[in-house]
């Protein structure tokens, strides 16, 4: 029995997610980076802060729950600062992550110049 786990490749997965969940992911994924308050680059991704609401937060976690089934090669963290801080959103992984998610938020007409 082999220990190494294969890597899913570098690409979303558009048929793991039915039609209603994809249009669903798509207003929800919008809704919350329209709320979106600063990107900061880490050394494998990046991490996205917006206002810390009960409604961001729900948003956050909607959008981890399907994106993970598109994209099984990220690692997402969900950050909630003390003292009613920021919440942040990382997305993480491999070598390789960091330059897919530039690709894919410079293709987003809001988003693009922070990247």
């Amino acid at each position: 029995m082999s220990t190494q786990t294969e890597q899913s490749p570098l690409y979303c997965d558009l048929t793991a997610l039915t039609d209603t969940e994809r249009q669903e992911h798509v207003e929800v994924s919008e809704s919350l980076f329209s709320s979106l308050e600063e990107v900061k680059e880490l050394p494998d991704g990046y991490a996205f802060r917006f206002p810390p609401t009960a409604d961001l937060l729900r948003k956050a976690a909607t959008f981890i729950a399907r994106e993970r089934k598109c994209c099984p090669f990220y690692d997402f963290t969900i950050k909630v600062e003390r003292e009613g801080g920021p919440l942040w959103l990382h997305l993480t992984g491999r070598e390789g992550v960091k330059a897919f998610i530039q690709a894919e938020m410079a293709g987003h007409e809001a988003l693009a110049p922070l990247f």
